[in-house]
């Protein structure tokens, strides 16, 4: 059973895991895409799930042939993207509250460690009502690598001065749970997908359905 006294600190990813931002991602992608004449199936925009831009842009030419023009994907989702969340928002996932919570009460420190670069966290938590929350923010601009990479966790145990050792890593995505186990780091797997990636159960320390029945498991 992890107990939250086993750890010095914890690490929250930022995409399906503290925000739903990836459900206005796919909106995004899909309307581009339809916009330029091609069809994004949901289990493609669930393939690229957790991976940072520059590993996503490949997978778009292989997807949609050398022909797809991706500076104009990008312009277009984008605005696409941004029309979605001026109307509806960013939801913050079920749980983060309580557990945010039971942090600040028992005094552990917390950061957000995130493939997203810092500008479009910031506009991400900002939107969702959050911005000030985390006050350590580790971005894709921060490391030389990106997740599946472990760079953003060893940076963010440095930040907080902590040992990645006694770090408790939350992620929902195959490239997060990659990433901490590369690092050293103990994580939670909390799928943002229905059908969770057997190889990502395998590989995390512990997964549960939401951040609230984490709550529960840590606070017993």
């Amino acid at each position: 059973m992890i107990k939250l006294a086993d750890f010095s600190a914890v690490i929250f990813d930022m995409d399906g895991l503290v925000l739903d931002t990836e459900s206005t991602y796919f909106i995004a992608w899909q309307q581009a895409a339809k916009a330029m004449g091609y069809e994004f199936s949901d289990d493609f925009c669930l393939s690229l799930s957790g991976l940072h831009y520059n590993d996503i842009e490949p997978k778009l030419i292989e997807y949609c042939g050398a022909e797809f023009n991706l500076q104009t994907f990008n312009r277009l989702s984008g605005d696409y993207w941004r029309d979605h969340v001026n109307v509806h928002g960013i939801r913050i996932k079920h749980g983060f509250s309580e557990l945010l919570e039971l942090l600040i009460r028992q005094k552990t420190p917390y950061c957000l460690a995130t493939n997203s670069r810092a500008a479009n966290a910031l506009e991400c938590l900002e939107l969702a009502g959050i911005k000030d929350v985390f006050s350590t923010i580790i971005a894709r601009d921060h490391v030389q690598e990106g997740k599946p990479e472990p760079d953003v966790f060893f940076k963010a145990a440095e930040v907080l001065q902590v040992d990645i050792s006694r770090c408790l890593v939350l992620e929902d995505s195959h490239a997060g749970i990659m990433a901490a186990s590369r690092a050293g780091a103990v994580s939670v797997f909390i799928p943002s997908i229905a059908q969770a990636d057997p190889l990502t159960v395998e590989l995390c320390d512990l997964m549960v359905s939401d951040l609230a029945q984490l709550t529960s498991l840590i606070s017993a």
